[in-house]
């Protein structure tokens, strides 16, 4: 069964490989095709995205008792799908990106809540504790994902994008219910902490609240949305800690005193709508964490979580593309803002972690498949599963990159050497065409700087290790 499923999904319309702009075969969605299947839901006829794929023969795996597919997982194909229109304006992926939302509108209740998950029957799961009825991770990302439907279709299929719009305002009366504590704080470990984000404290889940909100803005210009975007990221800039030397660095803590690195889009979230209200405010915070702390992640290595109450309470494993994700778009969306080529760099060295610059030295994602593997759990040990998550965020990063040649140049980076002291922190990485770059923290004097060529080699020579 699955072999002729194979075989369907490669017939599928939309090209199995997709040549990206540097001449490069890069881009491939047969996995993703092989994890879709077209149903019969709610008397209409949509697509889901089968949530798990097992090594080695990569079949579909159910997630036990929650279900086999979710409306996580078909948010996020639909907007890679958009995505990938916007980079390269390929109209056949809309088909599949409206295919994935019609089965997101169908999880909205009346009301402007979600259930996540179906199961092997088609029956929504109601009652799981990653399923209930609810505005949370898929209510949010549901709406994201009839944002960039609404914007993408507007002008293409207006009943359908009024539909999406439809379903985005549903939701308004549960937005305004966390903004009924607008400006209320609580102390949590001797942190202040905003009371009005999701789950009370959740600057990640609300963050992609705000990349939604913010699509949708662009487009409607709705006053109310404007009004949502400014006082959430008022919440995230409240969430951020540290400076360029001070411990976290910067970084915007994700839930209570929590850092985790998946699903962190607090960058790009404040990025995107600095550029929107050309916010300075929303600028300096999201360059903050990329100057300060991302930059510590590149030359560092990356980490799963980081409890800010203490600079030992953290963790670098398990590593997924979830983690590497928000990072690349936050600081693409720190260059549209900025238009400072340092983020295409960063960018590009963050992706570096897909093609081997990661603690396993491993390949994770494999262009001539699709298949991006589930995740590296220690410096040895690669899961080589491949669900839906890993397949749709690391094509997501690759879809942006995309169309930033200069950010693509550093996809085959390795760090061949580092060096920290109480004045300065560095990593060089090298590219296979024998270009070496610099990330340099200047920790005297508060600086963040990426030298190249001449001026690189003259810093090793002055100041760096000899």
């Amino acid at each position: 069964m699955k072999s002729g499923l194979l075989l369907l999904c490669a017939a599928f319309c939309i090209s199995s490989a997709v040549l990206c702009r540097t001449g490069t075969n890069l881009i491939n969605f047969s996995h993703l095709a092989h994890l879709t299947e077209r149903i019969s839901f709610d008397g209409d006829s949509v697509d889901i995205v089968r949530i798990y794929s097992n090594y080695p023969s990569y079949d579909w795996t159910d997630a036990g008792n929650e279900g086999i597919a979710c409306v996580d997982d078909a948010a996020r194909a639909a907007i890679l799908y958009i995505r990938y229109y916007d980079a390269t304006k390929d109209t056949s992926v809309l088909a599949r990106a409206k295919s994935l939302i019609r089965f997101v509108q169908h999880m909205e209740t009346d009301d402007g809540m979600f259930y996540n998950f179906i199961r092997a029957d088609h029956s929504i799961n109601r009652d799981g504790k990653t399923s209930f009825k609810s505005f949370g991770w898929w209510g949010v990302r549901a709406l994201w994902c009839f944002a960039e439907g609404y914007r993408v279709f507007l002008d293409r299929d207006s009943a359908f994008a009024l539909e999406l719009k439809s379903g985005i305002e549903k939701t308004f009366p549960h937005i305004d219910s966390l903004l009924h504590h607008y400006r209320r704080f609580r102390d949590i470990r001797g942190f202040r902490t905003p009371s009005w984000l999701l789950y009370e404290s959740g600057a990640d889940v609300t963050s992609a609240l705000i990349l939604g909100l913010s699509e949708y803005y662009e487009v409607s210009r709705d006053p109310k949305a404007k009004s949502f975007i400014q006082k959430f990221t008022a919440g995230l800039i409240a969430m951020q800690n540290g400076s360029l030397r001070k411990f976290p660095y910067g970084l915007h803590r994700s839930w209570e005193t929590l850092w985790h690195m998946w699903g962190n889009d607090q960058t790009n979230a404040l990025a995107r709508a600095a550029k929107l209200f050309a916010d300075r405010r929303m600028f300096t915070s999201a360059e903050l964490e990329a100057r300060g702390f991302y930059s510590r992640l590149l030359m560092e290595g990356f980490r799963k979580e980081i409890d800010v109450t203490s600079e030992s309470l953290t963790q670098e494993y398990d590593q997924i593309a979830y983690c590497v994700r928000p990072m690349v778009s936050g600081l693409l969306r720190l260059y549209d803002a900025t238009h400072t080529p340092d983020y295409l760099t960063m960018a590009g060295v963050a992706a570096s972690w897909f093609f081997g610059n990661n603690p396993a030295h491993q390949v994770m994602y494999d262009s001539s498949t699709g298949i991006c593997f589930d995740g590296i759990r220690d410096s040895s040990t690669v899961n080589k599963n491949s669900g839906a998550e890993s397949t749709i965020e690391a094509l997501w990063s690759l879809v942006e990159l995309q169309s930033y040649p200069q950010a693509l140049v550093y996809l085959d980076a390795k760090k061949i050497d580092t060096h920290k002291d109480r004045s300065v922190e560095y990593a060089v990485f090298e590219t296979s065409a024998g270009e070496k770059i610099s990330l340099i923290l200047d920790l005297r004097q508060g600086s963040f700087k990426i030298l190249k060529g001449d001026a690189g080699a003259r810093f090793h020579r002055t100041k760096g290790r000899r």
